[in-house]
C-alpha cells in the first residue's frame, strides 16, 4: 500500500509539472496512468483527476498572478462561454451523436495542432491589432518575460471566435466528460493570439474554477478515494509549483514544442474513440 501512495505521488509530482507548463491541468496523465498502471478503478481516477486539477490551477495561480502572466479578464470573460457550453451540453446529451463529436473535435484538434507547428519559430504574436470588442472589455495586457528579460505588451483580437471556441469546448467537455484545458489554450493562443506563455497561464486559472464546480458532484457519489485522492492532490501541488518556476524561464516557442506532442496525441486518441464507438 505504501508503494502504490509513493507511485501515486510519483506520478501526480510529473502530471502537476506539465499541467502548470501548458495549461491543461494533469488529468491527461492522471487518468491513464492511474487506470492502466496502478490498475485502480476508472470512476476513482476520474474523482482523483477532478483533484488533480483543482490543486494543479491552485498551485500555479498565485505565482502566475503574481507576476501578472495570467490575464484575469480573458479567463473569466471565457469562463461565460464555457460555463454556458456546459450547461448546453448537459442538456442536449442523448441527442447528439458522440461518434461524431469525437471524430469533429478530433480533426479540430489536428488541425490545430499542425497550425501551431506552422508557428513553431515564433515566440511572440507580430503584426495584430486589438480588436475593437477586446478594446470595450479591456482585455489587452502586459507581463515582464523572465527569458526574454524584457516587458511583453500584447494585443487580444479574434474576441468572438476565441468565445466561440470556448462555448463548443463547453458544450464537448458537457457532453463527454472530458476536460477543456487543451481547446483553452487553443483558444487564446490560435484565436486571440494571446503569448503561449498567458494563454497557458489563464488556461491555468479557468480549469481550477470549472473543476471546482464539478468537484462537489464526484463528492457526494462517492468517487474520491482518500487514499487515491490525498497523494494525487499534494503530487500535483508539488508539481505545479515547480513547474511555475520552470516556466517562466523557458521561451515561448519551447512550450509550443512541448505542447505540439499533446495536442497531437489528444487529436488521435479522441478520433480513435470516435471511430471504435
Amino acid at each position: 500500500m505504501i508503494s502504490m501512495t509513493v507511485e501515486i505521488l510519483l506520478l501526480s509530482v510529473l502530471a502537476g509539472l506539465i499541467g502548470s507548463l501548458l495549461g491543461l491541468g494533469g488529468g491527461i496523465i492522471i487518468t491513464p496512468a492511474l487506470t492502466l498502471l496502478l490498475g485502480i478503478d476508472i470512476k476513482y481516477a476520474i474523482g482523483a483527476s477532478i483533484v488533480s486539477v483543482i490543486a494543479t490551477s491552485s498551485g500555479s495561480a498565485i505565482a502566475y498572478l503574481k507576476d501578472r502572466i495570467t490575464n484575469v479578464r480573458v479567463g473569466m470573460f471565457l469562463e461565460i462561454a464555457t460555463t454556458t457550453g456546459a450547461l448546453t451540453g448537459a442538456m442536449i446529451a442523448g441527442f447528439v451523436s458522440t461518434k461524431l463529436l469525437y471524430l469533429i473535435f478530433g480533426l479540430l484538434l489536428l488541425y490545430s495542432a499542425f497550425h501551431m507547428f506552422q508557428k513553431r519559430k515564433q515566440e511572440l504574436p507580430q503584426g495584430f491589432s486589438s480588436s475593437p470588442m477586446a478594446d470595450k472589455l479591456r482585455l489587452n495586457g502586459s507581463y515582464y518575460d523572465k527569458a526574454l528579460h524584457q516587458p511583453v505588451d500584447y494585443h487580444v483580437t479574434g474576441v468572438f471566435g476565441g468565445f466561440s471556441m470556448m462555448y463548443a469546448a463547453g458544450v464537448i467537455s458537457g457532453l463527454l466528460g472530458i476536460g477543456s484545458g487543451v481547446f483553452k489554450v487553443m483558444a487564446m493562443d490560435s484565436f486571440m493570439k494571446l503569448p503561449m506563455k498567458v494563454s497557458t497561464a489563464t488556461s491555468n486559472f479557468m480549469i481550477g474554477v470549472t473543476a471546482a464546480a464539478s468537484a462537489a458532484i464526484y463528492l457526494a457519489r462517492g468517487n474520491m478515494d482518500p487514499k487515491v485522492a490525498a497523494p494525487v492532490a499534494l503530487g500535483v501541488l508539488l508539481g505545479a509549483a515547480l513547474g511555475t518556476r520552470i516556466m517562466q524561464r523557458l521561451k515561448s516557442t519551447t512550450l509550443r514544442w512541448i505542447f505540439i506532442p499533446v495536442l497531437f496525441y489528444v487529436s488521435v486518441e479522441m478520433i480513435m474513440k470516435g471511430i471504435r464507438l
